[in-house]
């Protein structure tokens, strides 16, 4: 029998935690030939969506695949994203989350599709349930430089998820 990863669990967990705190929760997505969103708001074979209650309808986490409807600019559109896919789950508001190692797309590089558009942040349509961000955001007060260590990173605090490609 083959064992099932714990990533879908830990997923499930951290969006647990993140509602219970009041926190919206975003996942950030590998967007391949396997994945369902509307491409137009894929960056550099990225996408961050926020799967919060507010902004997804019909939300399930299963061990293989999330799956939803959500709006982008009026429009509505189900989503679907392997489990696989999943870079990284965190709460908007403070960053605090989990980032996952994710394989090699199986095949080719063709698999990994490129971004719809390359233009602008303050080009880009504005959703209630998508962040157009690849990565976490920054925390809104960060250490005084002093307290930071030689490679840049803030000592002690709680720490912040940061997405490194």
């Amino acid at each position: 029998m083959q064992e099932i990863s714990t990533k879908p669990y830990l997923l499930r967990a951290l969006y647990e935690w993140c509602t219970d705190n009041g926190f919206t929760p975003h996942i950030a997505v590998r967007v391949d030939n396997r994945t369902r969103v509307p491409r137009q708001f894929v960056r550099d074979g990225e996408i961050v969506l926020n799967i919060s209650f507010e902004a997804t309808s019909q939300l399930q986490m299963g061990n293989e695949m999330i799956e939803f409807h959500a709006r982008f600019s009026g429009k509505s559109h189900k989503i679907e994203v392997p489990v696989p896919n999943v870079l990284a789950i965190y709460a908007r508001e403070n960053g605090q989350g989990m980032a996952f190692p994710v394989d090699a797309p199986p095949g080719d590089a063709d698999d990994v599709l490129p971004s719809a558009q390359e233009h602008d942040e303050d080009s880009v349509p504005v959703a209630a349930d998508v962040t157009h961000e690849a990565s976490a955001p920054e925390p809104a007060v960060s250490a005084p430089e002093k307290d930071k260590g030689d490679d840049g990173a803030a000592k002690g605090g709680k720490g912040h998820l940061k997405i490194v490609k």
